[in-house]
């Protein structure tokens, strides 16, 4: 039985870590929970699973749920901030932890899983799109094992020979292909883009996903965000990395070899898919997400992204190219400028613009450490505060 360590239980990837789980009592057992300010998903979670610590990253969330736990005599220990996020990723029970929690703010418990050597559940895209080197540094130092979970390198994952760390090129690899769906606004006239609502943002024509993630999706700036993570999982150079819109969402990514022959994974647009495949490794086990029917399917769709259309894709490629801190500038001003139109204070097409005046003027560097790096975040989020504030 393993041990099962959740950052960010109660959004949708530990939503749905904790569906698959509940399948297979025989072999996990969930042992740390921790959320952002979701008390009441948070308590329902304590009386289903009984885990042994739970974290809230609010101190008033962690009070309140502290109290309710304790008037339904349920002895869980709460814990909250920082230090309660790493004491869940730290749980000495814990063999796997899913890194689930979206954005910056789940870098560091990730990075104290990987210290202790552990396997790491790889969904928090933005611990190695802000620190991919030193990242994957820490997990070769520690002997951790970091498995992806978003659904993109998941299905490379399972496209890649098991000795891919010897080399791309040295393994026949000439490309990974990763899909994208194309979101909400594929065909959507380039004039109306401006005016999109952040409701029509987050409805994602074929995922279930949480709002920053679709609008992400929709200005395909998670895309670009995921060729910086593939740039680290597979130490693959940006060249070696192409983008394929795929608009029904069937083939999850491919990988192109020397030879001519293209490996695709497929599967129905489920994260529990992957979610599975990464707690099971190297077997199998069900995942509750019913089998892909082909003749349903009928026919497969392939595209060149649109880089007028989607410029975050453009501006990713670019900071992945520059390499440094340009990804982290990336990522701090796309976290503020999607913030800001989740808020209905900024336009659609002026998440793109703030991110491109940020990434100009900001002035990059090496990433030296983790300290560092945290600064160049906070410094580079100011800065997007005022661009957006000048675009408004």
């Amino acid at each position: 039985m393993r041990g099962i360590a959740i950052l960010g239980s109660t959004g949708s990837i530990g939503q749905s870590t904790l569906d698959v789980v509940s399948r297979h009592p025989d072999r996990y057992r969930v042992v740390a929970l921790s959320a952002n300010r979701d008390v009441q998903g948070m308590l329902e979670q304590c009386r289903r699973y009984r885990p042994e610590l739970v974290a809230m990253a609010d101190e008033q969330a962690a009070a309140t749920l502290r109290e309710l736990l304790s008037a339904e005599g349920l002895r869980i220990e709460v814990l909250a901030g920082p230090a309660g996020l790493e004491a869940v990723a730290c749980h000495p029970e814990a063999s796997d932890v899913m890194a689930a929690i979206v954005g910056s703010a789940g870098v560091l418990p990730t990075l104290a899983a990987v210290r202790l050597g552990r396997r790491v559940l790889l969904a928090n895209k933005e611990a190695l799109v802000m620190s991919g080197a030193l990242f994957m540094a820490e997990v070769q130092a520690h002997g951790a094992t970091v498995l992806p979970i978003d659904s993109e390198h998941n299905a490379v994952f399972q496209c890649l020979p098991p000795n891919f760390s010897d080399g791309l090129e040295r393994v026949g690899v000439e490309r990974i292909l990763l899909t994208a769906s194309g979101g909400p606004f594929r065909e959507r006239r380039l004039d109306e883009l401006r005016a999109v609502t952040p409701e029509q943002a987050c409805a994602h024509p074929n995922w279930d996903m949480g709002r920053k993630i679709s609008v992400d999706s929709a200005t395909m700036m998670n895309k670009g965000l995921e060729v910086i993570e593939a740039r680290w999982l597979f130490d693959a150079r940006p060249d070696q990395i192409q983008v394929v819109v795929h608009p029904q969402s069937v083939i999850h990514s491919m990988v192109q070899y020397s030879d001519g022959s293209v490996l695709a994974q497929l599967g129905n647009p489920d994260m529990r898919t992957p979610i599975a495949h990464a707690l099971a490794w190297p077997q199998r086990h069900s995942s509750g997400v019913g089998s892909l029917d082909l003749f349903d399917v009928a026919r497969l769709d392939f595209e060149p992204p649109d880089l007028t259309r989607f410029p975050c894709l453009r501006l990713a490629f670019e900071a992945v190219t520059a390499g440094g801190t340009a990804p982290a500038v990336l990522n701090a001003a796309n976290e503020v400028a999607v913030a800001l139109f989740l808020d209905k204070r900024l336009g659609f097409t002026e998440i793109a613009d703030v991110v491109e005046r940020t990434l100009g003027e900001f002035p990059h560097g090496e990433a030296v450490d983790m300290e560092a790096l945290l600064a160049v975040d906070r410094q580079a989020r100011t800065m997007a505060e005022q661009q957006a504030a000048f675009t408004v």
